[in-house]
């Protein structure tokens, strides 16, 4: 007999461009609705952080910031503008390392160049900073769209990053709302009957890099985008994105031994 699974579908939800200020709920209710398109219950909106801290007004000119001696010093170290170097220093939690061009963070819990600013699809002479709390920016949009449409759905805010040691970016979620963001497997059997010990799926993340094939990088004007199908498990409540201490982390605890 064939097993019944879920058919996983993605559809791109194209927007205008987001400005300061925007209410990003109903763009992109606005842009559902263009698209003759729907949310049901157990859809999974992910929205790229970028439009989120946009509307969320977190857009800086570099010509309104003044590098202190600190990020002087530092963006010679690693080859940076010292007015990003500024934004920088102010938005980590701790810097630890880097490249030419990228300061290695720790940002909001996570690993993130740069402390997560980018200056991709930022107006000439701005950059974005991330959304200053992207769970509860999750947990906004969710209540805003949910009110709409009367269905219960999972928002993710999510981001790229680079993994060690690999080429390319892959997905990562800032926040989440309505769902688990990661499934505990531990006490599960593999394929022969041997307990599963130590594996989390990171459901969020996964996601969030598949929702990424459809988002790109660059001048796509595509967002969001809506997921269909898949297996996760819906909640009515929001959970925080669990997050390793830094001593558990096994690449950050072996990096600052170093």
């Amino acid at each position: 007999m064939q097993a019944n699974f879920p058919s996983l579908q993605m559809f791109g939800i194209k927007t205008p461009l987001v400005k300061p200020g925007d209410n990003i709920s109903k763009i992109i209710m606005e842009s559902l609705e263009k698209q003759e398109m729907q949310l049901q219950d157990n859809d999974i909106l992910i929205i790229a952080e970028s439009p989120v801290a946009t509307a969320e007004k977190r857009l800086v000119c570099l010509a309104d910031v003044k590098p202190k001696e600190k990020a002087k010093k530092l963006a010679e170290q690693y080859q940076l503008d010292p007015r990003e170097m500024e934004l920088i220093v102010q938005e980590c939690d701790e810097i630890f390392g880097g490249v030419p061009g990228a300061a290695l963070t720790i940002t909001k819990g996570t690993l993130a160049p740069n402390a997560g600013i980018d200056s991709s699809n930022a107006p000439n002479g701005y950059v974005v900073l991330l959304p200053i709390n992207a769970q509860e920016s999750a947990g906004r949009i969710r209540r805003e769209i949910k009110e709409h449409y009367n269905c219960k759905i999972g928002v993710i805010v999510g981001d790229s990053r680079t993994q060690p040691l690999r080429l390319g970016c892959v997905g990562i979620a800032l926040g989440t709302s309505g769902m688990v963001p990661v499934e505990d497997a531990r006490g599960t059997l593999d394929l022969f009957g041997k307990e599963i010990m130590i594996t989390r799926k990171a459901v969020a993340d996964n996601l969030v890099s598949a929702a990424q094939l459809l988002m790109g990088e660059a001048g796509e004007s595509v967002p969001a985008v809506l997921v269909r199908g898949v297996a996760v498990q819906i909640i009515e409540d929001d959970i925080e994105m669990p997050l390793f201490t830094s001593d558990e982390c096994m690449y950050y605890s072996n990096i600052k031994k170093v």
